[in-house]
């Protein structure tokens, strides 16, 4: 996106979170990772989201806390780099379960297998579909296995104190791993029946699906920054709490997005949540709106994959005449307002500066 949006200027962010991924990639590109993966169809899938793009926002946060927080952001980059493969692996999965074509602007890993299974094996549509959603299954596992070595290489290669490597291991998979599946779970639940879900029902499923990840982040690099595994720590509970907000936040404007941004910033196509029949805010809301004619047309078009382009316009335009796109806009605002009132329990410095920035930067963003 531009670097301004609403007034704010976000080169600086910007600029810090670039500087962050290219340190990322250039530990993750490392020949020594790239032999662990064979054959090649399921390293180049492993590989295949770090080449197309991303904007890497959860291991800066990582990064950005540990230095928040006093610590050297050098002895982060493991735990950043496994948060970055975690989160990866389950976008491969989701686009599965979505049935995405695209994501930032390239074939999904299980579309693209599908295709070279055609063009290289010669095998028929049936079985090439099949084909392209094992390899992302398989290349999904692979990477979260790989998430858990680099985080063990925090300790291994970068002398983070074991007892925080294991108890950020344990928070990983026995609360942020089940939490994420239930609320992908719930996510496929949920779709269809809008008419049946509370808010706040869909409110937890969001952040279940985003904040709980983002809230593991802060935490990583609090207890990086902190030199303490202690998640009960007054400055590692503000920056979880933080970065818990926040990602709740950025997974309403993304579902925002999804219904009103620009195909061609976000690398997918807008409306694909309205096929699906995905119940989000936005929808939630507007067939609380709207009127017996309304509701029907919303309805009628919601969750129905063979939707024309004109149908599912239609609906989109019901989404901004109802007011349901303010709406979303504003209960992202009030997140990120309190998140802040967390953030701001912390001594000033440019990192904090930096996190107070991303926290504007979620709702503001166009991709």
């Amino acid at each position: 996106m531009s670097d301004s949006a609403d007034g704010k200027n976000f080169s600086a962010l910007l600029a810090a979170v670039d500087g962050r991924k290219a340190l990322l990639l250039e530990y993750l590109w490392q020949e020594r990772f790239r032999r662990r993966f064979r054959p090649a169809h399921i390293r180049d899938a492993v590989f295949s989201y770090l080449r197309g793009g991303g904007k890497s926002l959860r291991p800066a946060v990582a990064m950005l806390a540990c230095g928040a927080l006093g610590g050297d952001e050098s002895r982060a980059l493991p735990v950043a780099a496994a948060i970055e493969i975690y989160h990866t692996w389950t976008l491969v999965h989701d686009d599965v379960i979505d049935r995405d074509d695209t994501r930032r602007g390239l074939p999904t890993v299980h579309r693209d297998f599908a295709g070279r299974a055609e063009e290289e094996f010669g095998w028929a549509p049936a079985e090439a579909e099949h084909y392209g959603r094992t390899i992302a299954m398989l290349a999904g596992d692979a990477q979260q296995s790989w998430s858990w070595s680099l985080l063990f290489e925090a300790h291994l290669e970068f002398g983070v104190p074991a007892e925080i490597v294991l108890q950020l291991g344990q928070d990983l998979a026995s609360r942020v791993t089940p939490l994420l599946v239930e609320g992908e779970t719930l996510d496929v639940q949920y779709s269809g029946e809008a008419l049946a879900i509370s808010e706040p029902a869909v409110i937890d499923m969001l952040w279940k699906k985003t904040g709980a990840l983002y809230e593991f982040a802060g935490r990583a690099g609090a207890a990086i920054g902190l030199n303490d595994a202690d998640a009960g720590l007054p400055a590692a509970r503000a920056i979880a709490s933080f970065c818990s907000l926040c990602g709740a936040a950025f997974q309403i404007q993304d579902d925002i997005l999804g219904i009103v941004g620009d195909e061609r910033q976000l690398g997918k196509p807008v409306g694909s949540d309205i096929r699906e029949g995905k119940t989000t805010l936005l929808t939630l809301k507007a067939l609380e709106r709207a009127d017996a004619q309304q509701r029907q047309a919303i309805l009628r078009t919601l969750g129905a994959a063979e939707a024309v382009p004109a149908e599912v316009q239609a609906v989109i335009d019901l989404l901004r005449e109802l007011g349901t796109v303010g709406y979303a806009q504003a209960q992202s605002r009030r997140k990120v307002e309190e998140a802040l009132g967390h953030l701001a329990a912390l001594p000033r410095s440019h990192n904090r500066d930096l996190l107070e920035q991303w926290a504007h930067y979620l709702i503001q963003r166009q991709f």
